[in-house]
């Protein structure tokens, strides 16, 4: 019968080697968005990758208690679970809501704060000059950095006669990839949250249910 001890107990191990799978997707996905802004310092992403490596710990724990039925573990997996579908539900939601004008935003914050040798490899990278079209001249020219949007600008405009041609922003370069992590992240982290409640769920079941092979006596 799919609704007794067995059924469930193998559910919720299955639901277990899942959550391990998720969280290296959700660990992949948060990654590569920050590997790709570069230098964005964005605490979201940096959110999904925090729910990402405490899940596999998380699965870690339901996996010993769903295998031994340990009526205290499965409380507590069934507890933090519930916290952690909580946080991972607002941190997605908070992604997906993210318009782009609060995009520039968090990537200005995290332009700010790293040194000049960083944002010269952007800009070499990218072939980019400053972080927008605002701030690129003065900012560049006040650091010291002047060489560098120099050089890119003749890689920029080798094929352009127009004489005040000049490099595009950073930010220009980055948006459409910015965008594309914040929506990434927070699809995915959105999905997969869904299953965490299903586990809650399980686990409230599977903690309630008698062991048919375990002494009576035995059960808390």
């Amino acid at each position: 019968m799919c609704g007794g001890f067995t059924c469930s107990k193998n559910a919720l191990t299955a639901l277990n080697i899942l959550y391990i799978v998720v969280a290296f997707i959700l660990i992949g996905v948060a990654v590569y968005g920050r590997a790709s802004a570069l230098v964005t310092n964005l605490p979201i992403i940096g959110g999904i990758l925090a729910c990402g490596v405490i899940l596999i710990l998380i699965s870690i724990l339901g996996l010993i208690g769903a295998i031994k039925h340990h009526q205290v573990l499965l409380f507590f997996y069934m507890l933090i679970l519930f916290l952690l579908f909580l946080i991972q539900f607002s941190i997605a939601c908070a992604c997906l809501a993210v318009n782009a004008k609060q995009q520039e935003q968090l990537a200005d914050q995290g332009w700010q704060q790293v040194d000049n040798q960083l944002k010269e490899k952007v800009e070499y990278t990218f072939h980019c000059c400053g972080f927008n079209k605002t701030t690129s001249i003065i900012e560049e020219f006040s650091s010291g950095n002047d060489s560098v949007c120099l050089k890119q600008t003749k890689v920029c405009c080798a094929y352009n006669p127009d004489p005040k041609c000049q490099c595009p922003s950073c930010m220009q370069k980055l948006q459409s990839t910015i965008d594309y992590a914040f929506k990434l992240c927070g699809g995915i982290g959105l999905f997969f949250s869904f299953t965490e409640f299903v586990g809650v769920w399980l686990t409230v079941r599977y903690r309630n249910q008698k062991d048919p092979r375990a002494n009576p006596s035995a059960f808390l």
